[in-house]
C-alpha cells in the first residue's frame, strides 16, 4: 500500500514555521519593534494562527538567550520552577509560555519573582483576553501586545511559499477559486490554511478541486474542540450570527458550544464585547443585559445558566445595531498617535492658586447654569475640530444623533 503523502513528517504548519524576519507575514510593525527595541517581558495576545508562537522564537534568537518553551496545557509548577532554576544558574533566560491563560493562579504566581529579578524574561502567548485570564501581578511586570488576524494578503504569501517551498507540493495546483476559497475558510489563521492544504493535498497530488476542499472543510466545521482551534470557529460563528441579527443561529452555534462543555462565563464575556462593539448607543442597555447575564452566571452556574445566556444572545441578535462607538475610539486613538494634545486652560484642573494663577480653570462654562444646561464653548484643542464620532440612525443612537446635530458645533456636521 502507499504511503500517504505527507505521512510520517512534521505538521505542514510546524515545517513551514518561519526562522528569519524576512519569513514573517502580518504584524510587522509589531515585529520590527520587537526585534529591535530591549527584550522585556510580554504577553503577546491573538487569534489562533497569528504568529505568536513564531514571533517569540524570532525575539528569542535575535536576544541570544537560552530559550526554554513549555505549553501551559502539558507543564505545570515543577517544570517552571526548573525554568527558573535554570535562569538563576544562567544569569538569565528566555521563558516562553504557550497558551499562559491555561495557567492556574498557583502556576502563574510562581513565576512573579522571578520575573520581577530577571531571572526569566518571560513571554506568554495567549488567545484570551489576559486582563481576564492573565493575574494582575503578573500582567503589571510584563507589556501587552495584541496579534491582529492575518489578512487575505498575509496568508496569500504564505500559502505561495508552502507552495514554492515544499517539495511535496511542488505539482499542487490551486486555481484562483480554490486559491480564495482556502484564505476565506481560513479566516486570518494560518495554521488552518496550512493544515486544510496538507489534508486536501494529501488525497490530490495534482490538481485540487473544489469537491475535495469542500469535503475537507466541512469536517473541520463539524468538529468542535473547546480546547482547540475549532473552538474558535464556533464563537466566531456566534458573533457573527449577533451582528447578522439572526438569534436562531446564535442559538444553535450557542448550544454546540453549551453542549461540549464550553465555559459559559467565555461566552458571557465575548457578549460584553459585542454589546458595546455591535450595538453601543443603538440600544444602551444591550451592555447593561450583558454584564448582567455574565453576573448571573457567576451567581447561579450551569445548567440553568443556560436560560441567562439564551436570553441575552436573543436580545442582542434581535437589537438595533452599531458600530460608531466601536470606531469612534479607534480614530480618536489613531489621532493622537499622529498629533500633539494641548488641553485648553479654560479646561484644566485648578487645584490650587498657582494653577489658577497660571490660568488654569478661567473662562470656563458650567453648563448647568444655562438654559437646556447646555452652552457653546471650544471643548477641542486649539485648531483641531475632528469628529470621531459618527452616529448611525438606529434605534436610541438616532436620537443622540438629533440632539448632536442640533447643538450645531462647526465642522461637525453628525449627519
Amino acid at each position: 500500500m502507499q504511503d500517504s503523502l505527507f505521512a510520517r513528517e512534521a505538521p505542514l504548519p510546524h515545517r513551514l514555521r518561519p526562522s528569519r524576519p524576512e519569513e514573517f507575514f502580518g504584524n510587522s510593525k509589531l515585529l520590527g519593534r520587537l526585534l529591535n527595541g530591549p527584550i522585556h517581558s510580554m504577553i503577546l495576545y491573538g487569534p489562533p494562527g497569528c504568529g505568536k508562537t513564531t514571533l517569540a522564537t524570532l525575539i528569542a534568537e535575535r536576544s541570544g538567550l537560552t530559550f526554554v518553551a513549555l505549553s501551559a496545557v502539558s507543564s505545570g509548577v515543577k517544570e517552571v520552577r526548573d525554568a527558573i532554576d535554570q535562569g538563576k544558574k544562567l544569569g538569565r533566560i528566555l521563558l516562553f509560555i504557550d497558551e499562559i491563560h491555561r495557567f492556574s493562579k498557583a502556576q502563574q504566581d510562581a513565576m512573579l519573582h522571578a520575573v520581577e529579578s530577571g531571572w526569566i524574561v518571560l513571554i506568554g502567548a495567549t488567545t484570551e483576553n489576559p486582563s481576564f485570564e492573565v493575574i494582575g501581578a503578573l500582567l503589571s511586570r510584563c507589556q501587552v501586545y495584541r496579534l491582529q488576524p492575518l489578512s487575505p494578503q498575509d496568508l496569500a504569501h504564505i500559502l505561495d511559499r508552502a507552495l514554492s517551498t515544499e517539495p511535496k507540493l511542488q505539482n499542487v495546483r490551486l486555481t484562483s477559486e480554490i486559491r480564495n476559497a482556502l484564505i476565506e475558510f481560513s479566516a486570518g489563521d494560518a495554521r488552518k490554511m496550512l493544515q486544510v492544504l496538507e489534508l486536501v493535498a494529501n488525497d490530490n497530488t495534482s490538481e485540487i478541486t473544489r469537491e475535495a476542499l469542500a469535503e475537507i472543510t466541512s469536517e473541520f466545521a463539524r468538529r468542535y474542540d473547546r480546547a482547540g482551534d475549532n473552538h474558535y470557529d464556533f464563537i466566531s460563528a456566534f458573533i457573527k450570527s449577533l451582528r447578522g441579527s439572526d438569534p436562531d443561529a446564535a442559538l444553535l452555534y450557542m448550544a454546540c458550544m453549551i453542549d461540549a462543555g464550553e465555559d459559559p462565563l467565555f461566552i458571557a464575556r465575548r457578549m460584553i464585547i459585542f454589546a458595546s462593539e455591535d450595538i453601543g448607543n443603538a440600544v444602551p442597555q444591550a451592555l447593561q443585559v450583558a454584564v448582567a447575564a455574565f453576573q448571573a452566571l457567576e451567581r447561579i452556574g450551569m445548567p440553568e445558566g443556560r436560560i441567562v445566556l439564551a436570553q441575552a444572545a436573543t436580545f442582542l441578535a434581535s437589537s438595533p445595531k452599531s458600530n460608531a462607538a466601536y470606531r469612534a475610539i479607534d480614530a480618536a486613538l489613531n489621532f493622537v498617535n499622529e498629533k500633539q494634545i494641548a488641553i485648553p486652560n479654560h479646561l484644566r484642573n485648578a487645584p490650587t492658586v498657582t494653577h489658577r494663577k497660571e490660568g488654569a480653570g478661567l473662562g470656563y462654562k458650567y453648563p448647568h447654569d444655562f438654559a437646556e444646561h447646555y452652552v457653546h464653548q471650544d471643548y477641542m484643542p486649539a485648531g483641531i475640530n475632528q469628529q470621531f464620532y459618527e452616529p448611525t440612525d438606529q434605534g436610541h443612537e438616532a436620537r443622540l444623533k438629533e440632539r448632536l446635530r442640533n447643538l450645531g458645533r462647526s465642522g461637525r456636521t453628525y449627519s
